[in-house]
């Protein structure tokens, strides 16, 4: 697996109030979370980046009110339509 160095000052560190690991942590928790609100990594791909269950990692999204569920303009309209 490779690995990504995102350099960040200390500023950001004492700002954060938290330790180097967990920053660092919440930093690769944001960035699954933001891949998978673009639709560019799955859920399953998003909770594996962060070292989550999938389960804990979609109750972490509804903390956060990201959707779990994409769906398209088409998809809303045909759920909604009664036949």
């Amino acid at each position: 697996m490779r690995a990504l160095t995102i350099p960040y000052s200390d500023d950001l560190l004492v700002a954060s109030g938290k330790s180097p690991d967990e920053l660092e942590q919440e930093l690769q928790f944001l960035l699954a979370v933001k891949l998978f609100e673009l639709h560019r990594i799955s859920l399953g791909k998003a909770a594996e980046m962060c070292r989550m269950g999938k389960l804990q990692f979609m109750q972490a999204l509804g903390r956060m009110k990201v959707p779990v569920i994409h769906l398209e303009e088409d998809q809303i309209r045909d759920e909604l339509i009664d036949e």
